[in-house]
């Protein structure tokens, strides 16, 4: 079994991987991301190394006080709702259950219910 995410390309390769629809490659501010149902949904600092997902302040407080060493910040994304993982402490199981809700989170609902009723 692989061990932890310690790159964006590993990162990117096993995002789209999970086999999502509407997951597409972009360039935001000159640096590669993915988006989902057009939004950025992950990618990597440029200036810490760490991935970063979709997520809420508090959330991200917690995290950080449960474990300074996977999950960081930088002053940069003080403001935003996302969590920093560092590299090569991205657990894949954690990665997937994150990536997998924010894509949910993300999706228009009328679409999500088609996609939901599709699935069965």
């Amino acid at each position: 079994m692989p061990g932890p995410i310690q790159t964006w390309p590993e990162l990117r390769d096993f995002a789209v991987g999970l086999g999502l629809p509407k997951v597409e490659d972009a360039v935001s501010w000159g640096n590669p991301n993915l988006k989902a149902h057009g939004k950025l949904w992950c990618w990597w600092s440029p200036y810490v190394d760490a991935a970063i997902f979709k997520g809420d302040r508090d959330e991200r407080e917690m995290l950080i006080a449960a474990d300074p060493e996977t999950f960081v910040m930088h002053d940069h994304y003080a403001s935003f709702g996302c969590i920093l993982v560092a590299a090569g402490r991205i657990e894949r199981d954690w990665a997937e259950a994150r990536l997998r809700r924010t894509w949910r989170d993300m999706a228009p609902k009328r679409w999500l219910a088609k996609f939901d009723a599709s699935e069965v």
